[in-house]
């Protein structure tokens, strides 16, 4: 049995329940790569590497919440009040969160696990990843989780699930799946990273492998984890391989050039002959042209749809972000060519007024 350090006599018990996970997973990783029968200095060294590596990723989470700017439209999918967690990435207080958590925020805080809540502002929001960036207004104090390589992690590697805020919690996963993730809302990203088993505290929660470097950020809770229709629920994450190429332009502009896209407003799921309109969101491109839930939409500009991801790329490929599109339905058993003018959905979101 362990004794435990005078660093860890001093810790507090929820960061020594989350260092006991760790070492959960650490013993998984252990169990894979089995340790020599008599364990040297090395070995003793590269444990304890691990550890600190597996501590530091730990305490780079927090939680985040908002409160969504006053008459804001995402208040009718997303909720005016928002909670979920974030993973400081930068010395100065930078925290890389999942997207919907601050879209169209007028307030935001971030909850340390001591509970001390610290204000902080939106730096940005990125359509086509989903990342969000806040910034923390004063110093947090907290070292920033190291950036790992998202596409090196291998089916089947024991990786660690970090969450933040005052529920927070750390548990041992496992990628079971790595693969392209359609939403139905107008979105879509290429290797999306699919965990077990699954937690409902995913929102902004940090994915780390064994060295405890961030390779994801929690997005989704979904019925198969596998993509292969058992019923083995896990996570969906972002790959942290996204966010390098669009970094710069999100922090210094709030917006990168890939989400300044053509916009419908539509929420669609695929049939075998094209894809049904499910929802229709508010003041949007498609509610202006009239196209209503139950819809089959089987063409895009003369163009047979396909599924939803050759859909989105027609849709954002074929030319600015605002352009005039003829959307082919069948409406009870007609079929109806419908024309709509998309627009660049950055334009549309509300901002905060303050901090």
């Amino acid at each position: 049995m362990l004794q435990p350090s005078l660093v860890e006599a001093a810790m507090s018990p929820a960061l020594l329940l989350r260092l006991s996970f760790a070492l959960v997973l650490g013993l998984s990783v252990g169990l894979a790569h089995p340790a020599p029968d008599r364990q040297g200095d090395g070995e003793v060294a590269e444990f304890t590497g691990q550890r600190l590596a597996l501590k530091r990723a730990s305490d780079a989470v927090l939680g985040v919440q908002s409160t969504a700017t006053e008459g804001a439209s995402t208040i009718d999918t997303l909720g005016e009040y928002r909670a979920g967690s974030g993973v400081v990435i930068a010395s100065d207080g930078l925290v890389l969160t999942i997207g919907y958590l601050i879209l169209e925020a007028e307030e935001v805080e971030l909850v340390l696990d001591s509970g001390k809540r610290m204000p902080a502002r939106v730096v940005g929001y990125d359509l086509a990843t989903g990342f969000g960036l806040v910034q923390a207004v004063l110093p947090l104090g907290i070292a920033p989780a190291q950036i790992g390589q998202s596409g090196t992690v291998a089916e089947g590697e024991p990786l660690l699930f970090v969450s933040g805020g005052d529920d927070g919690a750390l548990s041992a996963a496992q990628l079971v799946s790595r693969r392209g993730f359609s939403g139905y809302w107008e979105y879509h990203i290429d290797g999306a990273l699919f965990t077990s088993p699954a937690r409902r505290d995913h929102s902004g929660a940090g994915l780390f492998n064994a060295r405890g470097e961030l390779i994801g950020i929690g997005s989704l809770l979904v019925p198969s984890a596998p993509g292969d229709g058992s019923r083995r629920a896990g996570n969906m994450f972002v790959p942290v391989d996204l966010l390098p190429p669009i970094f710069a332009e999100l922090r210094e502009r709030g917006v990168s050039r890939a989400s300044m896209r053509a916009w419908l407003g539509v929420n669609c799921v695929e049939q075998d002959d094209g894809l049904r309109v499910v929802r229709v969101s508010r003041d949007s491109p498609a509610e202006t042209a009239g196209l209503q839930p139950g819809d089959l939409i089987r063409r895009l500009d003369g163009a047979p749809v396909g599924g939803l991801e050759s859909f989105y790329k027609m849709l954002w490929n074929g030319g600015s972000a605002e352009r005039d599109l003829t959307i082919e339905v069948l409406r009870e058993g007609r079929t109806q060519s419908v024309p709509v003018h998309s627009i660049d959905r950055t334009q549309t979101l509300r901002r905060a007024r303050g901090i």
